[in-house]
């Protein structure tokens, strides 16, 4: 099975959360098959400081034109993943504490490694396991097989300055990674609720 090519990619956009130190990245706007790179650090996604490594990519559904064979992602209509490699790595140079908080859909075993230095080094700070679970209960929006979306939340001790998001490539897509939340989160429309 072929989680994208159909692709499965990050997306990233700043969403207004209740709180105002929290920061969501939904890839809203990186493109289907694009290098997210310095998009949220001084590129379209505004200059949040965060960048990512060359083999993060994002994806659009394919229900909106794009190449992605997932579905019911949190915010419409783009998602973060790897394609050529096992591993995307996200950089936040400034640091954050408390916590942070993201959505994944995986038709295998992945995990999200915490770090407290650049590109995945140093300490690690939060090692999240994350199962498969791609398909269970649920159905296309109207198509697309990684139609499951678990929020994990993740608490740590310490400034973090990097995630590795690990996994099998093109097998596992992330979304709505949020920064100064360590609970998981409602879906983005339930806000306003």
């Amino acid at each position: 099975m072929n989680f994208l090519k159909t692709a499965i990619a990050v997306a990233a956009i700043g969403a207004t959360l209740p709180v105002a130190a929290q920061t969501v990245l939904t890839f809203e706007g990186v493109g289907d098959l694009h290098a997210v790179g310095d998009f949220y650090n001084g590129g379209a996604g505004g200059n949040l400081g965060v960048s990512f490594s060359p083999e993060t990519l994002a994806v659009v559904d394919a229900d909106d034109g794009g190449s992605g064979n997932f579905a019911n992602e949190p915010s419409p209509n783009t998602i973060m993943f790897f394609l050529d490699a096992n591993n995307a790595i996200l950089n936040y140079a400034s640091g954050f504490d408390t916590g942070f908080s993201f959505f994944y859909t995986s038709s295998t075993a992945a995990t999200v490694t915490v770090y407290d230095g650049l590109d995945g080094t140093g300490n690690v700070l939060g090692p999240p396991t994350v199962d498969a679970q791609h398909t269970n209960g649920c159905a296309g929006d109207p198509s697309g097989t990684f139609c499951n979306w678990t929020n994990i939340g993740v608490a740590f001790a310490g400034t973090a300055r990097s995630i590795d998001f690990g996994g099998t490539a093109n097998q596992t897509g992330f979304d709505n990674i949020t920064f100064g939340s360590s609970t998981a989160l409602p879906e983005p429309g339930t806000y306003a609720l």
